[in-house]
């Protein structure tokens, strides 16, 4: 699995990269004992170290946040994933419950604060890219029942038939992790500021927490740079 980058998007950030982890013969329930033993762990965690008042100084919100405008996405309206699982949590809420897979890279994200994508191998028509996206071009996330026609210069992670992710914060629906799934892509997504140890570490964790929760065995990590 490869990744590709437009010349636009390697002009404007030229320090940018993601990561990629995958790991194959995963069972995929919606709940199980170690999923929630694992939710319970790390959301202590997560309060005992975070509070909500004086997040956006953390260094990783800041990062993405800064990223964020230079996007021309109000961080305040559309949060950077993971900062939005961490603000979650800190408010009191408990974190959705999709599966054990989808709920693993979630915990990962809200650990690390890196925003983390997970698709369905099977699904996807390699190489991937990291490029704009064009004037009205259709994309259906997650949980949408219709298309949305995006705005030209979204910046987007593609592979070749569609859009797998306005990047970094909404997945598509075409693509994501199911019960049927057994193999699985996992896609950490970087911002100025943000090392390549940093991204490594998330995808890393996450393919370990998805082996405990739903096992499987990790086949490849590595980071893309332009």
């Amino acid at each position: 699995m490869e990744v590709k980058w437009n010349q636009e998007v390697v002009e404007r950030f030229p320090e940018l990269a993601v990561c990629l982890g995958m790991v194959k013969g995963i069972t995929v329930e919606r709940t199980n004992p170690k999923i929630e033993e694992l939710k319970a762990q790390i959301i202590e965690e997560a309060r005992r170290i975070h509070q909500l008042e004086g997040l956006k100084n953390n260094l990783v919100v800041r990062a993405y946040r800064d990223f964020y405008w230079k996007l021309n996405i109000d961080p305040t309206k559309i949060r950077p994933s993971g900062e939005a699982l961490l603000r979650r949590i800190l408010r009191g809420k408990p974190l959705p419950t999709i599966s054990t897979v989808v709920d693993a890279y979630n915990l990962a994200s809200l650990k690390t604060i890196i925003p983390l994508s997970g698709f369905d191998l099977k699904l996807l028509n390699p190489p991937l890219q990291i490029r704009f996206s064009k004037e009205n071009e259709k994309f259906r996330g997650i949980g949408m029942v219709t298309p949305i026609m995006l705005k030209s210069n979204m910046l987007v992670l593609a592979d070749k038939t569609r859009i797998l992710c306005v990047y970094p914060y909404r997945d598509a629906d075409a693509t994501k992790i199911t019960q049927e799934t057994r193999e699985v892509v996992i896609v950490g997504y970087g911002a100025p500021g943000i090392t390549e140890d940093q991204l490594k570490n998330a995808v890393e964790m996450t393919l370990k927490f998805i082996e405990h929760v739903s096992g499987g065995e990790t086949e490849t990590i590595k980071v893309f740079k332009p």
